[in-house]
């Protein structure tokens, strides 16, 4: 799906006239009616507040066929499990559950490790095979990558 189909399709959902959202982004109507038809595109700091606007990423709004995975856990986001930055935008990196009010809640990758283990996140596999899985497979994410360079 394009951006012009999804801008309309998320401003009709939300009960938006082009009028409304043009006065909520502090545009005119007529630039909203440029992005539906497929004329323009918003700049990068509309598309923010797009995607805070209608609580969704940024990937969403452009049609992306990318399918983000938290960079601290490995699970696979939805627009509904992405982090939220104290701001209030999407942050399209992490899960909710593990940054929460901009902070990553997992120190060491040992504690994700334990945590994902004890949650049997991995149906039918053994705690032995599990760790044994996410210990190969979390070093290769963002976060524990940056952590590692750190240490």
């Amino acid at each position: 799906m394009e951006f012009k189909d999804i801008i309309v399709k998320l401003r009709r959902e939300r009960g938006l006239s082009q009028d409304d959202l043009a006065a909520r982004l502090y545009l005119t109507r007529q630039a909203i009616s440029r992005w539906e038809n497929g004329y323009a595109m918003p700049n990068v700091e509309t598309l923010k507040a797009l995607s805070t606007l209608f609580d969704v990423s940024i990937n969403t709004l452009l049609g992306s066929p990318r399918e983000p995975v938290c960079q601290c856990c490995g699970m696979p986001l939805t627009d509904a499990d992405m982090a939220r930055d104290p701001d209030h935008t999407v942050n399209e990196d992490y899960c909710r559950y593990c940054r929460v009010d901009g902070t990553v809640q997992y120190r060491t990758l040992d504690e994700m490790v334990d945590f994902l283990v004890k949650g049997h996140f991995i149906p039918g596999m053994s705690d032995e095979a599990a760790e044994a899985f996410y210990r190969e497979q979390l070093p290769m994410l963002q976060y524990w990558r940056e952590q590692e360079a750190q240490a």
